[in-house]
This record gives C-alpha cells, sequence and structure tokens, in this order.
C-alpha cells in the first residue's frame, strides 16, 4: 500500500513541476560566442563554414570580418578598455602577439594538441612555457606573373633584381603596370622586408634598429624605384585589398607579395585572366642573399576575457581542426599543418609553383617580415614613411638617409619604452 501511494505522489509531483521545467528549457539561452575573423582568405573560408559548426554544436556564432589593421585596433582598443566581449579571434603573431601576451590578453592554451605542427610556428606565439596562438596560415614572399605577357616580349623569369627590374620596364606599357607591391606606408613595411634581406638589411638586430643601414637604404631606394617608375597609378596609397582587383583585372604583368592570394587570383569568378596565364615564382635573389620571408602571418587565439570559455574553445578547436586545414590547402591557402602538406589529395592537385616556392623559402627565408617588438604598429608607420618617400621620388631622394636615421632613433626609443632595446 505504502508503495502504491509513493508511486502516485511521484506521479502527482512530476505532473506539477513538469510546466516548470518546460518553462526553464524554453527560457535558457543558446550559448553565443562572438569570433572576429580578418578579411584573409581563410577567414572568409571559416565563414562559409560556419553555419555547419552551429548546426553540429548548437552554438550561435556572432562573427565579423575586418581587414588585418581594423582587426588589431578593434581588439586593442576592446582589451585595453576592459569592455571587450570577445571570445575567439583571428591574430598576427608577429604583429599584436608581444603585446597580447604582455598585457595578457590570450588565453593560454594548456590543453590544445600542437603536435601537428612545426615547432618554430608554435613558439612564436609561445611565452615563459606556455602556448597562446594556434598556428593558422603561413606565407612568404612570392612572384605573381602574367605568362601571356612574359611570351609576348620574349621576357624569362627574372632570377635576379637586375632582371626584373628590366622585365618591369618592359611590361610597363599599354595601360599595364610593369610590377605592383604594397606601397601604402605601414602595409608596404612586410613586403619590403624580403628586399632588405636580399640587400643584406635587416630592420633590428640585437634589439636595435638597423633599417638605416647602407644595405637597408640601398634596398629602399630599389623598392622606390620600382614601384615609383613602373608601379600602378596611386601605389603609395595600394595595401593588397587595392592591388588584387588590379592585377585580376589584367593591369598588372608582376605582382611581389605573400603566397597565401594565389586561390583568389586564379578564381574564375575573381579574375579576368586565364588561370594557364598566371604563373607563380620565386622572389629573384638580391645582390647579397636570396632570402625572402617565411612567417606564420595569422594565428588563431581565445580571449583571456571570455565569459564562454567552453564553447569558445570548442569553436577554436574546430577552426583550427585537420578538417579545416585540408580545405584551406585545397583551396590553395597554405596552412601551417604539417598533416595539410602531407596529404596526398593535397598534393595530387597543389600548384607545383606553391610546393617549388615553398620549400625554397623553407630552405632559405627569414622567419620575420616586420620588426618583432611590441610597438610593432608605430615601427611599421615610421618605417612606412621612409618608403613613401623613396617611391614618391623614385628611389632618388636626398634626404632618404638622413630620413630613415630620424625613423631608426624614433623606433629606438619605443624599444627602450617597452624594456626591449639591445635585448
Amino acid at each position: 500500500m505504502k508503495t502504491k501511494t509513493m508511486i502516485v505522489f511521484v506521479l502527482l509531483l512530476g505532473l506539477l513541476l513538469a510546466p516548470m521545467f518546460a518553462q526553464g528549457t524554453k527560457d535558457a539561452a543558446p550559448q553565443e560566442i562572438r569570433v572576429l575573423l580578418a578579411n584573409h582568405p581563410y577567414g572568409e573560408l571559416l565563414k562559409t563554414k560556419i553555419p555547419e559548426f552551429e548546426a553540429e554544436t548548437g552554438i550561435k556564432v556572432n562573427y565579423e570580418s575586418l581587414q588585418e589593421s581594423q582587426l588589431t585596433n578593434k581588439l586593442t582598443t576592446e582589451f585595453a578598455t576592459n569592455s571587450s566581449t570577445v571570445d575567439v579571434f583571428m591574430t598576427r603573431p608577429l604583429q599584436e602577439g608581444l603585446m597580447f601576451i604582455k598585457n595578457g590578453w590570450y588565453e593560454s592554451l594548456d590543453n590544445y594538441d600542437f603536435a601537428d605542427y612545426p615547432k618554430n610556428s608554435v613558439d612564436i606565439g609561445r611565452k615563459d612555457g606556455k602556448a597562446y596562438i594556434v598556428p593558422l596560415v603561413t606565407e612568404w614572399q612570392v612572384m605573381y606573373y602574367r605568362k601571356d605577357l612574359f611570351r609576348k616580349a620574349g621576357l624569362s623569369i627574372p632570377t635576379t633584381f637586375a632582371e626584373l627590374e628590366n622585365a618591369a620596364r618592359v611590361l610597363n606599357k599599354d595601360g599595364i603596370a610593369g610590377i605592383a607591391s604594397r606601397g601604402k606606408g605601414a602595409a608596404a613595411v612586410t613586403q619590403l622586408s624580403s628586399y632588405v634581406y636580399n640587400f643584406g638589411g635587416r630592420y633590428l638586430e640585437n634589439g636595435e634598429a638597423v633599417f638605416d643601414s647602407p644595405e637597408a637604404i640601398e634596398a629602399i631606394r630599389y623598392y622606390g624605384k620600382l614601384l615609383g617608375n613602373y608601379g600602378p597609378q596611386g601605389v603609395t596609397s595600394m595595401s593588397w585589398e587595392n592591388i588584387m582587383p588590379v592585377f585580376q583585372a589584367g593591369k598588372v604583368a608582376m605582382w611581389t607579395d605573400a603566397s597565401v592570394f594565389y586561390g583568389q587570383i586564379v578564381d574564375p569568378a575573381k579574375t579576368q585572366i586565364p588561370a594557364e596565364d598566371i604563373g607563380i615564382a620565386q622572389l629573384p635573389r638580391g645582390p647579397k642573399d636570396d632570402s625572402p620571408f617565411t612567417v606564420v602571418s595569422w594565428g588563431m587565439a581565445m580571449s583571456s576575457a571570455s565569459k564562454n570559455k567552453d564553447a569558445a574553445q570548442k569553436f577554436l578547436d574546430w577552426a583550427t581542426s585537420k578538417e579545416l586545414a585540408k580545405e584551406g590547402m585545397l583551396s590553395n591557402i597554405t596552412m601551417a599543418r604539417n598533416s595539410a602538406w602531407a596529404d596526398a589529395e593535397v598534393r595530387a592537385v597543389m600548384n607545383p609553383g606553391l610546393v617549388e616556392t615553398q620549400a625554397h623559402a623553407a630552405k632559405n627565408g627569414y622567419p620575420f617580415d616586420r620588426p618583432f617588438m611590441s610597438s610593432v604598429g608605430q615601427a611599421r608607420d615610421l618605417i612606412g614613411e621612409v618608403i613613401i618617400e623613396s617611391i614618391n621620388t623614385k628611389g632618388t631622394s636626398s634626404k632618404l638617409e638622413a630620413l630613415a636615421r630620424e625613423k631608426a632613433d624614433a623606433v629606438d626609443e619605443l624599444l627602450k619604452a617597452d624594456g626591449e632595446y639591445g635585448l
């Protein structure tokens, strides 16, 4: 009898509480995270895949896509004012990595498996034994060129800077710029870097600014001469976002920039040039060296201020997964995972030029494309002024040395302020 009474009591209690539980479930908000992506080929790929992640996990992803400088500025402002609601974000290890680590804005990734990554690619985002950034994309300096224009002009692919300048001169006609590269101040610093290295210079050495050395000045003059004489109109206001559509429209014969853009410039939906007429080659060697930059250009990180760390970790694991790395490679995005490069399906379809230039850069490249310092944004602005002076005067400026010395002194002051001078 007591057992029957208990059963009836439990059933009645369940009937009374069921609406309350149902209402609680109904009112519970689904998990949401805020993600900041770069206006970059891999960011564009992720945007197309996010609905799949949401369907698989039930996590709502509110994402924003920003140009690289806008992304850094937005993150820095929000973190510095303690107003950020960002959970996961794309980040540039060489641009903001040191500053963000110093300020404690990255969440340490203690449980992430980094076994599939080259050690040096992880080390760039590591401090005191803790890793903060998952490498996403590797990039190196290459030269894109119009095969059809080279054939028509009877030119071979340039292998030296002297040959590069001659090709730019010959091809600069009929409304087509002979060569393009970034000329917009700070944005140009990364692409100038390989020219500086190939002339035997550096931006920093032993914690001091040295881009006012004779070797670096010679490189800056050469870069200015190329773009000032044979570059597209308005090149000093052009970053890659501005140059790409000009190349895709068939108005540029050669373009030196990062390897990651190959997939976009051969995409028939975006370019007017047949893919078979677009080549990718090594940046020609300079007078002193043959050392293009090769860098981890983008990574993925979690915010230490995230209020949704479990959901954020799930998104980060998914966004940096082997499966998506393979999809990136199949879209001609040069991913950081070792397994993506070793995948048989990827290697069967990958452009041989990408494979060859990657192997060359891996063997000969220099692992920085900008000054590696906390105040890198300000340093790039300062160096950018020297670059613009050189382009505007076609490499002939009489005040270039003095200007470079002035800006190098200013970069040294930044290093001193951050406690990095002489280190």
